[in-house]
């Protein structure tokens, strides 16, 4: 009898499914679902000899297409699945990742961690696995992204391809990525969780041929019919266009108007500040001097309020994190005030509060940042401005200092100087030295929340005085 054949049904096709990509056939999307993850969870447990084990599945499929130099240039699918295998003995822990789902492989597997694990220090941090727990239904599950073809991933690039093979000055390169997931964490006490979503990213760099203009747009959505194609490539087209032969403005303190995406490359490193045990021993630019933290304190503008929410229907984030532990929504600043910072179970249990789970991370599994947004359109602002800079995006952030949050990093794909209410012509991009919380508490304007293309954040435009540009860029 062959091996496939003593296997359950649930490895079965991910085996034919290997085999067939091996001969480059790949018949359906490899993504899990709830029966067969849990067939295998169940399986490594009855495996496990040790005190307490930790089974994590992830699975998943991935088509992309990439396009430079005005043409299609690479069309590809991906997929994997992944058991991870945690045993426990005492305080003794190690982990094992296979992709071989036979029970031949989930033993081996099995075998290897917990010989690993008999070797290891003892970790004085380590929490009990989880028993049952109660998740939200997270719809993050979309099929026209999931089901997507090659031929509508090459249509929506034509939406740029097409109007830059006509012009005479424009290069455009850009990525479609679509991928479709499943992840799964069951232990020992009786914890089961199950989650599974779908994604759509598209990034375009639209550059004119004479080197000196670029414009840039993202989107992200777990719906792909959500992304407006032909809408980002007339604002790419635009943008680059109007960037051509940037003039030199000297550094110094603007008053600044960030794009969405500006202003999700600017905050996203508030979520790993949020740490509380960072906080509790000092380390942290929520740590007060002399111990203690800022929770109750105004820290921004009262305008601003961070929130993280797997539900929320702008993030759809996962309902759990790596343990298992459930995730709800967290509001980190409310109107400017610190209101909450993130628990690991450890520190949770340590200094009697709520874990929020993520390992110490920003939320956990339950998703990215959002900002509240106000009612100010971006021309509203540059309307109202009466002499600012109009930021595109940011790139190659670096921390200065951690302890005020002070980034360094440069301007990128369109930087325009706003005077008398209008923007009156491009300018070179600047380095800058600044914080997201100095940036935060210096607000002007606020504009409606968007989901933008990093894929973890959901953000307004922003108007903001005083942000300090350090030195010019010649980098277009």
């Amino acid at each position: 009898m062959s091996t496939l054949n003593r296997i359950p049904d649930s490895p079965k096709r991910l085996i034919a499914h290997a085999a067939a990509a091996r001969h480059g056939v790949l018949d359906e999307p490899l993504v899990l679902s709830r029966a067969e993850c849990e067939d295998i969870v169940a399986r490594a447990l009855e495996l496990s000899k040790a005190d307490a084990c930790r089974v994590s599945v992830g699975s998943s499929y991935e088509t992309n297409l990439r396009f430079a130099d005005n043409q299609m240039s690479t069309s590809g699918v991906t997929d994997d699945a992944s058991i991870t295998i945690s045993p426990v003995f005492g305080k003794k822990r190690a982990s094992v990742s296979t992709n071989d789902v036979s029970r031949e492989g989930l033993a081996r597997a099995v075998a290897q961690a917990e010989a690993l694990a008999k070797l290891s220090p003892d970790d004085p941090e380590l929490m009990p696995e989880l028993p049952a727990q109660q998740y939200a239904s997270i719809p993050a599950w979309f099929d026209s992204t999931a089901s997507l073809s090659a031929d509508e991933r090459a249509r929506a690039a034509l939406t740029a391809l097409e109007p830059a093979r006509r012009s005479s000055d424009l290069t455009v390169a850009g990525f479609i990525v679509c991928n479709a997931n499943a992840t799964a964490v069951g232990t020992s006490n009786g914890l089961f969780a199950y989650h599974r979503t779908t994604g759509a990213n598209y990034t375009l760099t639209v550059r004119t041929n004479d080197g000196t203009g670029s414009g840039w747009v993202g989107a992200d959505e777990n719906d792909w019919t959500r992304i407006d194609f032909a809408g980002m490539g007339t604002r790419a087209i635009e943008k680059a266009r109007a960037s051509r032969n940037p003039s030199a403005i000297e550094p110094g303190r603007y008053t600044v108007i960030f794009e969405p995406q500006a202003v999700a490359d600017l905050i996203g490193s508030v979520r790993g500040a949020m740490n509380a045990r960072s906080a509790d021993e000092g380390r942290s630019p929520f740590s007060k001097a002399g111990g203690g933290t800022k929770l109750g304190e105004r820290i921004m503008d009262p305008r601003v309020t961070l929130l993280s929410d797997p539900a929320d229907p702008q993030i759809l984030g996962a309902p759990f994190d790596g343990d298992g532990l459930p995730q709800g929504r967290q509001v980190w600043v409310e109107k400017g005030v610190l209101t909450q910072l993130a628990y690991t179970r450890f520190w949770a249990q340590k200094t009697g509060n709520t874990p929020t789970g993520g390992g110490g991370g920003f939320g956990g599994g339950g998703g990215g940042l959002k900002m509240l947004g106000g009612t100010s359109s971006l021309d509203a602002m540059i309307a109202g401005a009466e002499r600012a800079v109009l930021i595109t995006r940011l790139w190659y952030l670096r921390s200065v200092d951690p302890r005020t949050m002070v980034l360094t990093g440069l301007t990128r794909d369109g930087s325009f100087l706003v005077e008398n209410g209008k923007v009156s012509r491009s300018i070179k991009n600047f380095r800058f030295n600044d914080s997201p919380l100095f940036f935060l508490n210096n607000v002007e304007a606020i504009g409606p929340t968007v989901r933008t293309g990093d894929g973890g954040s959901v953000v307004p435009a922003v108007m903001s005085r005083d942000f300090n540009f350090t030195s010019l860029s010649d980098a277009v």
